[in-house]
């Protein structure tokens, strides 16, 4: 599978590469190592030595450099092989590891992992989870055994939280949501508007209404290529949002292969929540239990259920609300081809000098 290389993926959360340790993670079928030099700026490199291939995480930090266990050849931050403890010392032209750029921002590691330049203030605006912001956060991780479109396509269709989150995130009365799908800018925004509901019993942790019905809404925007921005809440009937009673919630998910995601997840609620801590610890818990044990059985169980098989070749039925999904599925597939022409290597031509005209 073909993946989307010049673009920002998260890596993992900032505090999982800590300083005088490396972390490895494969993303988007590639073996990476992460560390930080000492002045704590992060380092990502091929998690791979050259020589033996031996993956460089089974080594050690040097200073700001990685010392492979197997043979002790040394690599710099940049990838260069600065050491070679054999022989005369001479370090061959191809002793080099690849050095993919990172951005530390959001509480995220960020990996640019395409020939293109990358650009930080392309990364996407996540200050929602910035100190500075006053929201109160809470974060998480699952490994999913599946392709991340597909979990993408959970994302963007909030439609199943009536059947699959019924009693959490949902309610039988959400079935009947108004829909309005928008894209602006490259991005997809799907809007769902539920008037007169009963409070889902998340939503009833941070916006009692002793029983009364609620307007809600679930809008979810598709940030390409694999990041989204939920902004979900309650207000009551006819009225307008409030300072508290809703929450912006992230969903990033990174390939790690074709049939493999990295899925980090986060929650930021307004300054004008008013939850004890134990109710935000409940809410946090809550929502991972959704993702994990409602999101992911159903994801992994269709990953399986597809196999090897490519996805439109399978003839899906398709209904009002795949809207968003296949819209989100027909632009990763251009921008798959738009990325593999940027990637594909420029190969000279050779002219050839016509004989001379005989005489």
């Amino acid at each position: 599978m073909a993946f989307i290389k010049n673009a920002w993926y998260v890596a993992c959360w900032s505090g999982e590469v800590k300083p005088g340790e490396m972390f490895h993670r494969k993303l988007l079928n590639e073996l990476v190592v992460f560390y930080r030099k000492e002045d704590g700026t992060a380092v990502a490199l091929q998690d791979r030595c050259p020589h033996r291939f031996i993956p460089l995480h089974l080594g050690k930090l040097v200073g700001d450099a990685i010392e492979c266990a197997y043979h002790g050849l040394t690599f710099d931050c940049s990838g260069t092989c600065v050491k070679n403890p054999h022989g005369d010392g001479k370090v061959p032209a191809a002793a080099k590891v690849r050095s993919y750029p990172v951005a530390d921002k959001h509480g995220m590691l960020w990996i640019w992992m395409g020939s293109q330049a990358a650009d930080r203030a392309t990364i996407p605006n996540y200050d929602v989870l910035e100190s500075k912001a006053g929201f109160a956060t809470s974060r998480g991780y699952l490994h999913i055994q599946a392709n991340y479109e597909l979990m993408g396509e959970n994302l963007l269709d909030l439609s199943h939280i009536t059947y699959l989150h019924d009693g959490y995130l949902g309610s039988p009365e959400q079935v009947g949501a108004v829909q309005v799908l928008k894209e602006e800018g490259g991005k997809i925004h799907c809007n769902r508007w539920m008037p007169r509901i009963s409070v889902p019993p998340i939503f009833d942790m941070v916006y009692r209404r002793d029983g009364k019905p609620v307007d809600m809404w679930t809008n979810m925007t598709w940030i390409p290529p694999s990041c989204f921005l939920l902004d979900s809440g309650v207000h009551e009937v006819d009225g307008e949002r409030e300072d508290h009673g809703w929450y912006y919630g992230v969903h990033i998910l990174t390939p790690e292969s074709d049939k493999t995601t990295h899925y980090h997840f986060a929650a930021a609620m307004p300054p004008g929540t008013n939850m004890t801590p134990e109710e935000a610890a409940k809410f946090s818990a809550l929502r991972r239990h959704a993702f994990e044990a409602q999101d992911k059985p159903i994801i992994d169980a269709q990953q399986a259920a597809i196999g090897d098989n490519d996805f439109w070749d399978m003839k899906p039925v398709l209904l009002s609300i795949d809207a968003g999904p296949v819209r989100m599925r027909r632009a990763i597939e251009r921008m798959v081809r738009e990325d593999a022409e940027a990637e594909a290597p420029v190969v000279p031509v050779k002219l050839i000098r016509p004989a001379p005209a005989p005489v």
